[in-house]
């Protein structure tokens, strides 16, 4: 499926949805897609083995409707990269993403993720040849996803020469976790909380690097924080479990506040209806009902009605012969509630 009128990668990573191992899957990366028409979404990380030994569409697979969308691949072996990146330039992404973050045992264990941090060197070989294997295959740009550091490596000196390292082999843009991980005695979702936060260190990153795209991930729960880092200089924000979590609270009014698009903004009831059809699509195809609605139980969040609305979905998602009709008797429960005034 080739790329037409393809988007600007860069423009749209100026907010981005994180890349969320079982949550960002194409049926939640659909949903989003209805709340914000500009921000960039990732794929859950997919192992470049996976893509080369196992079932490549299955795993690929995903609508135009959902773009711009990054994948994002696993992996240490540049030859294997490459071509799990020949394969994926297959479909129209707008950008493939190596993972130099995930800090889960399972991830090290393939020796790729947060401990590539202290091999810049097999990392910078390793975007290469995915660099070259994408403009041979008329593929997107290839950009990376990093820590700031790893275990008793000092941020101040390790992220400078990782970027640079890594930037000289042709890598443009990256998405920093501004937390170092922990390898050994931190769980992920540990790593994802205990370390401390050092933002203003990926804003002196790009500072040291204006030439390239940096863009700043962890921590982030709203447009205000993603608002006064974009005004610190860095190129991009990118949001995970808030986003979530609580899509229309993060996603609904970004196209107007992050990219300048004019309002209104999106509004939740119109994006859940927006999905009807979509769902009996996959329905046809042999989804079930609550691998879609799993992914917009937080729709509501902070609305009166939110608690019947995923009470509703939950119980009856996966009951046999689920379909849109319970997805509209959840609504109901909503559609009519007044939105909160804020505080």
């Amino acid at each position: 499926m080739p790329r037409t009128d393809p988007f600007d990668a860069a423009r749209a990573a100026r907010l981005s949805v994180a890349p969320m191992m079982d949550w960002t899957d194409r049926h939640c990366r659909m949903f989003h897609r209805q709340l914000t028409r500009r921000a960039l979404l990732y794929t859950e990380m997919v192992t470049a083995a996976a893509i080369v030994r196992g079932d490549a569409e299955r795993l690929l697979e995903f609508s135009p409707l959902e773009r711009p969308v990054a994948l994002q691949l696993g992996g240490s072996d540049p030859d294997e990269l490459a071509r799990a990146v020949r394969i994926a330039a297959q479909w129209p992404y707008d950008e493939i993403n190596l993972n130099v973050g995930c800090p889960s045992d399972r991830v090290q264990s393939g020796a790729f993720g947060a401990c590539l941090m202290k091999t810049p060197g097999l990392v910078a070989e390793c975007v290469a040849a995915m660099i070259e294997a994408s403009r041979a295959a008329g593929g997107p740009r290839i950009t990376v996803k990093c820590r700031i550091g790893v275990d008793d490596q000092d941020p101040e000196q390790v992220l400078p020469a990782f970027i640079d390292r890594v930037a000289a082999a042709g890598v443009r843009a990256f998405a920093i976790h501004a937390r170092k991980a922990w390898l050994q005695g931190l769980s992920p979702k540990e790593n994802r909380e205990i370390p401390p936060l050092d933002h203003p260190l990926v804003v002196r990153m790009k500072r040291h690097r204006p030439d390239l795209e940096i863009a700043v991930n962890g921590g982030v729960t709203s447009l205000d924080q993603a608002e006064a880092l974009l005004a610190q200089g860095v190129d991009g924000v990118m949001i995970g479990r808030a986003a979530y979590h609580e899509p229309a609270r993060i996603l609904a009014a970004a196209d107007r506040r992050i990219f300048g698009a004019p309002g209104p903004d999106a509004d939740p009831v119109a994006a859940v209806r927006a999905m009807l059809p979509y769902v009996e699509r996959e329905l046809a195809r042999g989804t079930r009902l609550g691998q879609i609605t799993r992914h917009m139980l937080g729709a509501f969040a902070g609305r009166p009605g939110a608690r019947r609305w995923r009470r509703v979905l939950s119980e009856g998602a996966h009951r046999p012969g689920a379909g849109p009709e319970l997805i509209e008797a959840a609504l109901a429960e909503v559609a009519d509630a007044p939105a909160r005034t804020p505080a």
